[in-house]
């Protein structure tokens, strides 16, 4: 999905509240939800430290995962590249941009079904293809809306996913993008 800056642009703040969060010790986060969204999903941007004044923010698209951020699974890194994010941007200031990908898009019902198959040998992709996907469903057009709502142009992006940032510089349009590749340690492994 390709959107031009018209459709960039249509998104809105819909909702801003402040959360207290253990991971910054009871410090407050601002939390942000979006109307306008291309995909109708219910995606949220998390402002962490002094977001509001940094000229380019340090940003992390997070994809949801329920059973690696809340649960701690170990058949991811997602809980600690989230908790990573979460000091890093919180330091330097930004936005984690939560959305609800699930699965690499295929949702939870589905992921929990490609977790079977894993134990069965299968690697990530091999089994989503053995249930009729493909690799990864993921479309990064909301969070370049969001990214637009929130009034950011310029970004450093905190990812090792080079989708992330290929989808990103499509979407944008916009030659004065800032991108830094962090490679988090844990998906080396």
């Amino acid at each position: 999905m390709v959107l031009c800056p018209q459709n960039l642009a249509s998104a809105k703040i819909l909702n801003k509240t402040d959360i207290c969060l253990s991971a910054l010790d009871g410090r407050t986060a601002v939390f942000l939800s979006f109307t306008g969204l291309v995909d109708d999903k219910e995606h949220i941007a998390i402002g962490l430290g002094d977001f509001k004044n940094v000229d380019i923010p340090l940003v992390r698209l997070h994809s949801e995962c329920l059973t690696g951020d809340v649960f701690g699974s170990e058949r991811c890194d997602c809980g600690p590249q989230l908790n990573e994010a979460i000091r890093r941007i919180d330091s330097e200031g930004g936005f984690i941009l939560y959305l609800r990908h699930e699965g690499r898009g295929i949702g939870l019902c589905n992921k929990l079904s490609a977790y079977n198959l894993q134990s069965n040998g299968f690697d990530t992709y091999d089994a989503n293809r053995q249930l009729g996907f493909e690799d990864d469903l993921r479309d990064y057009s909301s969070a370049a809306q969001m990214l637009f709502a929130l009034g950011k142009r310029k970004i450093r992006l905190l990812s090792n996913n080079p989708e992330k940032k290929k989808q990103l510089c499509k979407l944008v349009h916009c030659p004065s993008l800032i991108f830094t590749w962090t490679v988090h340690q844990e998906a080396l492994k």
